[in-house]
């Protein structure tokens, strides 16, 4: 990676945070999931894959002191100068969507998702009068260069091919993915915005939050997640935006689930395999095309012994899946106390 601005300037340096960039999950790169849901150990792109997880070891972060700027911020791209406190910010997922948000920062344009609401249903309020550019996996640059914004958020998974473009509109910083490195990326965020000290004082309040669901909860319970996808079947695992936050509160995962990947997929045939003691389960669009459905219909299902006992429970894709930021690692913190401790 080039590490010099292509055309602005800096000194690049001092307080970068260094993040283990572990790329993983099951099957090939998903275009249909705004999860940015990656396969195997290399993460591919158009077929050009950004390396293993030992490879991937980047410095992000800004060499000024917090709220400073001019300050040139180290990210998945390279480097980039931000002259000035951005004022105009593009958001190009729903990850850097809840990051702004979470800061007290409304966006001038975002991008809107394929799933069952085009924007995620816990954010949709704040965003009613926000531009569209166009959808996670289309961007629309003119729509983005007329809104004349100070500074473009997004992912190197999801527009490496497009960040040249896009910088040269205005100074574009990217992360390497969404998903389980959310936190990682809030930070980032948190660096381009010189709003260092919120994002670390919002993490610290998750952290917290975190601690005390899981002293309010008896036993060790072990906790399956189960995503319905249009023509596949996901058992969502350690390296996922849930898993992490599940291991952040020190819960138990079942056997299959308890393994460095994003997910394990199974056959709608093998639903027996999902169980826990918890069951946490939603659907990426329509219950009906997902399989959903038939499922829940079925034998399988309604044997597992979270069924049984009334101890499986539907949440909101839109958060579980979609939110991708501390606002909805939040909600997700919330709903798991609202099923856990009743």
């Amino acid at each position: 990676m080039n590490q010099t601005p292509k055309r602005r300037t800096g000194v690049l340096t001092a307080s970068a945070l260094t993040i283990a960039l572990l790329a993983t999950g099951c099957g090939s790169v998903d275009d249909d999931s705004p999860t940015g849901d990656t396969g195997s150990k290399d993460v591919a792109v158009g077929g050009e894959s950004f390396g293993t997880a030992d490879e991937e070891t980047a410095k992000l972060g800004s060499d000024a002191q917090p709220g400073e700027f001019p300050r040139t911020v180290t990210h998945a791209n390279g480097a980039t100068e931000v002259e000035a406190k951005p004022k105009r910010v593009v958001v190009l997922d729903t990850g850097e969507l809840d990051d702004v948000l979470s800061l007290g920062i409304t966006p001038v344009g975002m991008v809107t998702t394929e799933g069952a609401n085009p924007v995620p249903s816990y954010l949709a309020d704040q965003v009613e009068d926000v531009e569209t550019v166009g959808t996670i996996n289309e961007l629309d640059l003119e729509k983005i260069a007329s809104l004349e914004p100070d500074l473009i958020l997004g992912s190197q998974l999801r527009a490496d091919k497009l960040y040249d473009e896009l910088d040269s509109i205005a100074p574009t910083v990217f992360s390497i993915r969404p998903g389980y490195p959310w936190k990682e990326n809030f930070r980032l965020v948190g660096e381009a915005m010189g709003m260092e000290d919120e994002a670390t004082s919002e993490l610290e309040d998750y952290a917290q939050e975190a601690r005390e669901l899981k002293e309010s909860v008896e036993g060790d319970p072990t906790i399956s997640l189960v995503r319905f996808m249009p023509e596949r079947l996901r058992l969502y695992a350690n390296q996922s935006l849930i898993g992490v936050i599940l291991g952040d509160a020190g819960f138990a995962r079942p056997e299959l689930q308890d393994v460095d990947d994003l997910a394990v997929e199974i056959s709608p045939e093998n639903l027996d395999k999902a169980g826990g003691d918890y069951i946490f389960y939603t659907s990426y669009g329509a219950p009906g095309a997902t399989g959903e459905t038939k499922a829940l219909e079925g034998s399988q299902w309604k044997s597992l012994e979270a069924v049984e006992e009334g101890q499986a429970f539907r949440v909101d894709d839109d958060v579980w899946f979609l939110g991708l930021g501390p606002s909805g690692a939040e909600q997700i913190l919330d709903d798991l106390d609202e099923h856990l401790t009743e």
